[in-house]
């Protein structure tokens, strides 16, 4: 029993503390810590926070981020982006009695060969027709689209968090019907550029 206490003593003092590192697109902010006694268990482990701890503005807090730890460097484990939420309790206080809600999803290629989910959602001022749906449906898909392929991912997300493409679709929808708000409410890397290179062609065989 004495034997079986001391080697838990021993595995706990074995672990350190790595200092976690937020992806470029969010400046390379240390935003939190992870323990492990192996820097390589750390690796793929997923670390949540939200925007408004990663940037000290708590009117942020209603959004959630996903990392995944890519790599470690001495005591600070570097993380990638893997998506973003908007919490359950801030959206369904935008929906509101006798208004629609107009969801989209729209599946983009950043220049730097990211597959990225956006899901923005509008939010008008009264119920709107089914036509008028549609379009403003439609029309988010349009802008999404085209601001997107002009834009790599750091660019993409630093849009998205930061409220610019929601006031993109906003501007040209609010002309089909009016609208309360728009919000982008949630985004997920659906993959990954490949670092594989192709392999070269064989040499012409001599005649």
């Amino acid at each position: 029993m004495a034997r079986r206490s001391q080697r838990k003593a021993d595995s706990r003092k074995a672990k350190l503390w790595y200092k976690v590192v937020s992806p470029e697109m969010f400046g390379r902010a240390p935003f939190g810590e992870t323990i492990a006694n192996d820097p390589e268990r750390i690796v793929g482990r997923i670390i949540e926070t939200t925007l408004g701890d990663l940037t000290n503005n708590f009117s942020k807090q209603n959004t959630k981020l996903r990392f995944r730890v890519d790599r470690v460097a001495g005591d600070s484990a570097y993380t990638k982006f893997l998506g973003h939420e908007m919490t359950t309790d801030y959206v369904r206080s935008l929906v509101k009695r006798r208004t629609s809600r107009i969801d989209t999803i729209v599946d983009v290629t950043t220049t730097d060969g990211y597959q990225v989910r956006i899901k923005p959602s509008c939010f008008t001022v009264k119920r709107a027709r089914a036509n008028q749906v549609k379009c403003i449906r439609e029309l988010s898909k349009k802008v999404i689209l085209e601001k997107s392929k002009s834009l790599d991912l750091n660019q993409l997300i630093q849009d998205v968090v930061l409220g610019k493409l929601s006031l993109e679709i906003y501007k040209e929808a609010k002309m089909i019907y009016p609208l309360r708000r728009v919000e982008v409410r949630k985004t997920e890397i659906i993959t990954e550029p490949s670092t594989v290179a192709a392999a070269p062609a064989p040499a012409a065989t001599p005649a």
